[in-house]
């Protein structure tokens, strides 16, 4: 079981209330499966309505936050733990530690970096961690089709693809990541075509 969930997504709650909307489902599945919340540690917008829902649906939900964001007053003071780091790689890498899994919510640069390098470091073997999205609203339909092109062009490996698990249900979506193996040694470079 995915114990510790690492959710990625926006400090901006978007144009669409339905972001909101589901990014409080997703706490609230959450908190209500006995699953631990880590995230960004934000209480504005989808990050805010993610560990509000879990908070009030008892669960526990750990913010990690740079010290700059937390001294221009961004930081949710009402979480069960708040760790203040001093970098975003410092941010990025403990969440990494204390996840059992990482999915992504709608958002923006920041949710789109902190996904590709955990999908990133699974293909190259630096975890066995399964990740995902909640596809929001046909929010990642551009993504995925993107990302679909650079398979049939070439630039990424069908397997590797195939590890990111799309869904727009978080309990499936969760159920899905929970049946993932990824695989212990990927081939990620191959000699012969270098």
């Amino acid at each position: 079981m995915l114990h510790t969930v690492c959710v990625f997504c926006a400090a901006s709650p978007g144009t669409n209330p339905v972001y909101v909307e589901q990014a409080a489902a997703m706490g609230r599945m959450l908190a209500e499966s006995g699953r631990r919340l880590v995230y960004g540690g934000g209480r504005t917008g989808l990050m805010g309505a993610l560990a509000d829902a879990a908070l009030t649906a008892g669960g526990d939900v750990i913010g990690i936050m740079p010290r700059h964001l937390v001294e221009r007053e961004v930081a949710h003071v009402g979480l069960t733990e708040l760790h203040v780091v001093a970098s975003m790689h410092e941010r990025k890498a403990l969440l990494a530690e204390l996840s059992d899994g990482f999915l992504a919510m709608p958002g923006g640069l920041g949710t789109l970096e902190e996904l590709f390098e955990v999908w990133t470091w699974g293909q190259l073997g630096l975890h066995r961690k399964p990740y995902g999205l909640l596809e929001v609203n046909g929010f990642f339909a551009p993504l995925l089709a993107f990302l679909d092109h650079a398979v049939t062009e070439g630039f990424i490996r069908r397997e590797y693809r195939d590890l990111l698990v799309v869904d727009e249900s978080p309990r499936t979506l969760l159920e899905r990541m929970e049946a993932m193996h990824p695989p212990a040694l990927p081939r990620w470079l191959d000699r012969a075509t270098t």
